[in-house]
């Protein structure tokens, strides 16, 4: 072991996130990823950006109430929402690099359905189904494209993603950005558009307590929190290389490609099942849950097995079991709330698509208060830790 390294220990952390005193726990800000900040400029972006809407007129659309904070941005026609989102992909790449440097595996066609993912998952949660994809590929230097496993690697990932996703690749962009991209590194982010037809299929976020919560299992980590995964494969001894217990390195668990999610809401469309509100669950872990502007209390009271990656990355960091559920989708990448009379039916709809599904808990109304609560776990996120809007 390297010196001043933390030890990784199975059973440092026990089920209820408890630790040793003179244990230091890492969370996403001691990785470097601050959301007050990010937040803070995401918000100010909505005030000026909205301030810009008056020029859709002259296109013959306008603006949705309500729609400034959403995952997309939607644009309203006569008979139809158009639907646009800009996304990125984050640091996952970086663990791709360090897995294909330290055992010649190369994970890329998996990061190209990772990017497809996170753009069109973002899409897909006001009612609009993906039409074309574009990719935003920004490298240090022009050499990175040489590697031709890893570029056809990421080519073929991206493909399928946008198959998976029923869109087409429109196109996209691939600068080279010296001294703003670090030599050997790329930048990888997307945008996609959509269309909402016929209008009644958009998701509005109309949402009712007594409604249910379904829950869609994620694959992992998906797209988020890498950076903080980065950092504790970067104090274990074995790195990615080391086993997590369910068979896996903790490299191969990290880069399982995630789910995308845009057949689920397909089929619910094509069923008639209503969505009264929907969360692509990443940044800021379940508290995204109450995303929505209304104060709602969303009560999740079925809560699954831990999936052995977040126990392993509790128990490596360690990391306390609130900063994990606050960081990480823990095994949920995508929820709904849905009237409770449907509620089966909608996990049904997911099931026909092989997505793996069920209903979590139920939003409640109690007063002016807005909150995740997770009685099983004993956890409770007020309002106040979530101010994306």
């Amino acid at each position: 072991m390297r010196a001043g390294r933390r030890r990784p220990v199975a059973g440092w952390l026990s089920p209820r996130g408890s630790r040793p005193d003179d244990a230091m726990t890492l969370s996403y800000e001691s990785s470097g990823v601050r959301y007050d900040q990010l937040d803070a400029f995401k918000r100010a972006c909505q005030v000026a950006a909205g301030a810009t809407a008056g020029a859709l007129a002259a296109h013959g659309y306008r603006e949705p109430a309500s729609v400034r904070g959403e995952s997309a941005y939607l644009l309203e026609g006569d008979d139809h929402f158009l639907a646009h989102v800009e996304e990125g992909l984050g640091t996952k790449n970086l663990a791709a690099d360090a897995v294909q440097a330290a055992t010649g595996r190369c994970y890329y066609r998996e990061i190209g359905i990772d990017l497809v993912a996170t753009i069109v998952n973002d899409l897909v949660t006001c009612g609009a189904l993906p039409v074309s994809v574009a990719m935003h590929a920004a490298a240090g230097d022009s050499a990175w494209f040489a590697d031709a496993a890893r570029a056809q690697g990421l080519v073929a990932g991206f493909a399928e993603g946008c198959r998976q996703a029923g869109a087409v690749w429109g196109g996209g962009e691939t600068p080279t950005l010296r001294e703003i991209v670090a030599p050997g590194a790329i930048v990888l982010a997307g945008s996609a558009v959509g269309r909402i037809v016929p209008k009644r299929h958009r998701i509005t976020g109309d949402v009712r307590p007594g409604d249910a919560i379904v829950f869609l299992a994620s694959s992992g980590v998906q797209t988020n929190g890498l950076t903080l995964c980065r950092r504790i494969a970067a104090e274990l001894p074995q790195g990615y290389a080391t086993p997590i217990g369910d068979g896996r390195t903790l490299g191969e668990a990290l880069l399982a490609p995630s789910v995308i999610y845009v057949g689920f809401v397909r089929e619910c469309q094509r069923r008639g099942l209503k969505l009264n509100y929907a969360v692509h669950v990443t940044g800021h872990g379940w508290r995204k849950l109450m995303r929505l502007e209304e104060p709602f209390v969303y009560e999740i009271s079925a809560v699954r097995p831990e999936p052995a990656l977040f126990n392993f990355l509790r128990q490596a960091g360690p990391i306390e079991l609130r900063e994990a559920y606050a960081t990480f989708n823990m095994g949920v990448g995508f929820a709904v709330m849905v009237a409770p009379e449907r509620a089966d039916e909608v996990v049904a709809a997911a099931r026909a698509v092989g997505a793996d599904a069920w209903v979590a808990g139920r939003v409640t109304r109690e007063g002016g208060r807005k909150a995740v609560v997770v009685p099983p776990l004993g956890l409770i996120f007020e309002g106040a830790t979530l101010q994306v809007r």
